[in-house]
C-alpha cells in the first residue's frame, strides 16, 4: 500500500502514523492557569530533542469545536492555554505502575477539574517553575517555554510545545552510584489504539568499532 497523506481523510493517516511510530514516551504535563488551576494531562507526541541546551518538546492538537463549523478554528486545549499564559510547565516520566492513574488524566475534562486530585495524585512544589510536579513519579522535568510552533489553526492540528529543562528530580531509589539506575525504571511507551507497552525487554548491542574491531553480538535483556 502507498498512501499520499494530502488524499485520505485525517483519521485514517492519525492511525497510520500512531500505530507505526512507535513505541513513543508519554509526557505527564502539569500547568497551572493565569488564575492558578492545576491541570494534568498526558501526551504522547513526546521526546528530548537537544541536550545543548537542555530541550523537551512535546505536541499538544487542537480540540474540535464545540459549535460544529466547518470554518470554525480548533479550540486549544487546557495545557497549550496555560502554557501560553504562564511560560511554564512540568513534565513527569510515566511508569507501570502509574498506568491507570495517567490514563485517567487523559479525559476531556473541563477547565476546572484537578486532574491530580481526580486522580489521586501527589501534587509537589516544583523548585524553580510554579507548575507541581506528579509526586509519585520517579522522574520530573521542571521546563520554562522556549518556543511553541503553530502548524495551522485548523482542528486537531499539532501545536510543538518546547521547553528547556531548568531543574530535575530524580527519586534517590533509582540512583546507583550517583547516576541513574536505567534498569530500575519500569517505563511504558505509547503504541496505536488503546495500547501500551513496558520497556522491560530490551537489547543491548554496542556502536560499531570505527578502527575494524568486531563488536559483541546483540544482548537480549529481560529485567
Amino acid at each position: 500500500m502507498n498512501v499520499t497523506p494530502a488524499e485520505i481523510p485525517h483519521r485514517e493517516l492519525y492511525n497510520i502514523l500512531i500505530s507505526c511510530v512507535a513505541p513513543r514516551p508519554i509526557a505527564w504535563v502539569s500547568t497551572l492557569s493565569a488564575t492558578g488551576q492545576p491541570n494534568l494531562a498526558p501526551f504522547s507526541f513526546f521526546n528530548c530533542v537537544s541536550a545543548t541546551p537542555p530541550l523537551l518538546a512535546f505536541s499538544p492538537a487542537l480540540r474540535a469545536p464545540q459549535e460544529p463549523n466547518p470554518a470554525a478554528k480548533g479550540d486549544p486545549k487546557d495545557t497549550l492555554r496555560n502554557i501560553r499564559e504562564t511560560k511554564e510547565f512540568v513534565v513527569s516520566v510515566v511508569t507501570c505502575d502509574l498506568l491507570e492513574p495517567m490514563n485517567l488524566t487523559s479525559g476531556e475534562y473541563g477547565a476546572s477539574v484537578n486532574e491530580f486530585e481526580l486522580a489521586k495524585l501527589t501534587p509537589v512544589p516544583s523548585q524553580i517553575v510554579r507548575p507541581p510536579r506528579v509526586g509519585e513519579s520517579p522522574v520530573s522535568f521542571e521546563c520554562k517555554l522556549y518556543q511553541i510552533l503553530e502548524f495551522s489553526p485548523a482542528p486537531s492540528a499539532g501545536n510543538l510545545v518546547i521547553g528547556e529543562i531548568v531543574a530535575i528530580h530524580i527519586a534517590d531509589a533509582h540512583l546507583r552510584d550517583a547516576r541513574v539506575d536505567r534498569n530500575s525504571l519500569d517505563l511504558i511507551g505509547r503504541m496505536g489504539g488503546i495500547q501500551y507497552t513496558r520497556t522491560r525487554d530490551r537489547i543491548e548491542l554496542a556502536r560499531p568499532d570505527v578502527t575494524g574491531a568486531v563488536p559483541p553480538p546483540p544482548k537480549n535483556v529481560r529485567l
